[in-house]
């Protein structure tokens, strides 16, 4: 019988953070297995390791629709489950290394990101499925599209009040994401320098937004790091999940010897 273990990722409280599925032991399970016990689970995604050899496992991750190439926050929660140590994660984006200390903290190293121009017709879809204006919008933060594993539109406001102000047509922003594959938007407000507040709808995955991203995290490192917008050996501080109710804060750090973005955090079970 098939395992699912449940944790909350990016908090030290179970009834905050993002929730994950995790199934160690899925080395039997087909395609279609694994997308049912992601929907019957019902988290924004659910990490399945496939095989294992030492601290190398192939893992794969589901929404509660589709497979989705990599998945911060279920990273964070596999590890947390293995233990503490290092593991390789080799995932449909790359191989992501994992180191978890005797805290139960995990730091995943993402693959080398990439920073490109969003389309204007695209913003102006995104801002209307949004229901924001470019009034809405931080001139200092250009809007762009950012990879460290997944694909995601990040958009800067002005304003906390905007940002916390989230009502979106879902029909119309799930056919653009899809349609641009898209796996997050990766909404921002930046309070100081190294310290935002973040949102990420995800309807492409049957879930109205997540509570913790940390692939979107990985993504928005390496946007700031290519703006110049952050130190080479920055560390930077996501707050994510708190409209929700489910607060979770994320870290993200970057280091000039590093090609790939580290992001951290915390997993506790859900009982």
């Amino acid at each position: 019988m098939t395992e699912i273990q449940r944790y909350a990722a990016f908090t030290l409280d179970p009834a905050g953070g993002n929730p994950a599925g995790v199934v160690l032991d899925a080395g039997a399970l087909d395609d279609a297995a694994m997308q049912a016990i992601a929907a019957e689970v019902g988290y924004s995604e659910t990490a399945f390791v496939t095989a294992r050899d030492g601290n190398r496992l192939r893992v794969r991750y589901f929404s509660p629709l589709a497979e989705i190439p990599f998945c911060g926050h279920a990273t964070v929660a596999t590890a947390v489950a293995l233990g503490p140590g290092e593991h390789l994660f080799q995932t449909n984006a790359g191989d992501v290394p994992v180191l978890v200390d005797e805290a139960g903290t995990a730091t995943l190293t993402s693959v080398e990101p990439q920073v490109k121009d969003l389309a204007e017709a695209d913003l102006a879809a995104l801002l209307d499925a949004l229901r924001w204006d470019a009034g809405d919008l931080d001139p200092l933060l250009a809007p762009k599209v950012a990879y460290a594993g997944a694909y995601h539109p990040i958009i800067a406001v002005t304003s906390r009040e905007r940002l916390a102000d989230l009502d979106y047509d879902v029909p119309a922003l799930k056919a653009l994401m899809t349609e641009r594959g898209w796996t997050t938007i990766q909404l921002v407000f930046r309070e100081g320098p190294e310290s935002f507040d973040v949102r990420n709808p995800f309807p492409i995955g049957g879930v109205y937004e997540d509570p913790a991203t940390g692939a979107a995290a990985a993504a928005f490192g390496g946007y700031l790091r290519a703006l110049g917008l952050a130190g080479a050996d920055a560390t930077i501080a996501l707050r994510q999940g708190d409209d929700m109710g489910r607060p979770s804060r994320i870290t993200v750090r970057l280091d000039p010897a590093v090609a790939g973005v580290r992001v951290s955090g915390p997993a506790v079970p859900i009982s």
